[in-house]
């Protein structure tokens, strides 16, 4: 069995693209529920959670080369566990720094995208917590300890499920008879669409479910950068609530990955 050689540019452009098609679908399903006038609007929390999972799982099949992280997260709870962040990738302090830069960045560029699909609906008069909640998340009862606490809680469950699951192992080349494919398991991307969704239903309540920093501080800078008519604030006071509770679960599943298993 060989394995994928996958560059730096690789790395960065795989994570990028991945990221970025989670974030356009993430942010759409979003700005389709709650933005007057179109379509989907009061589409509800289903509509929501079922665009988040499918934009999981389409990010995860574009990103197959780099292990579908699409999270700093899931990259810093496999650095922890002591595990390959893919096939061939070792979890170098340069490979983890291009993940993540790469996440952030595809995040941004996510929510730039979808900004352009719903710029009319942007412009038209609505709450400012509406539009800032297209972009990014934010507490129904604001209480940092205990939505630090919830954000840590459900982002524990996704990564453990990552490391027990193993489906980030998609990108390994099998050799018969001097034809190499790509082989892997699509129960992975398929089986964190599932598990995106649930914990939306069971954890994503009190918080909206962050569960990975880039997904909420790329679309958040975005949000403060557009020119966004009536947008109120970006809420920088809680924005490190989806940044820290996330990574402290990626770290404290990668541990829990490093003991038990």
């Amino acid at each position: 069995m060989n394995v994928l050689a996958v560059s730096p540019a690789g790395i960065f452009g795989s994570e990028f693209l991945g990221t970025m098609l989670l974030i356009v679908l993430g942010v759409g399903v979003v700005a389709n529920a709650l933005l007057p006038k179109t379509k989907g609007h009061d589409g509800g929390w289903q509509m929501i959670d079922w665009g988040w999972g499918i934009g999981v799982m389409v990010g995860v099949f574009a990103a197959y080369r780099t292990g579908g992280h699409l999270n700093p997260a899931v990259t810093l709870g496999l650095t922890v566990a002591g595990v390959d962040l893919a096939p061939g990738i070792p979890a170098t302090f340069a490979n983890v720094s291009l993940y993540i830069g790469a996440q952030l960045l595809g995040a941004m560029a996510g929510a730039v995208l979808a900004w352009l699909v719903y710029k009319q609906h942007y412009d038209l008069e609505c709450d400012p917590s509406l539009k800032l909640g297209t972009f990014a998340t934010g507490p129904q009862i604001r209480n940092y300890g205990w939505n630090l606490l919830t954000e840590t809680i459900a982002t524990y469950v996704l990564v453990i499920w990552v490391l027990l699951s193993g489906y980030t192992n998609v990108a390994k080349i099998t050799t018969a008879d001097n034809i190499q494919e790509i082989s892997g398991s699509l129960i992975g991307p398929l089986g964190v669409t599932f598990l995106i969704m649930g914990i939306g239903n069971s954890l994503g309540g009190p918080t909206g479910y962050a569960i990975n920093p880039a997904r909420d501080l790329g679309p958040r800078i975005v949000h403060a950068l557009l020119p966004i008519k009536g947008k109120g604030s970006s809420d920088w006071a809680y924005s490190w609530v989806p940044i820290l509770g996330p990574i402290l679960g990626g770290v404290l599943a990668g541990l829990t990955y490093l003991i038990f298993w």
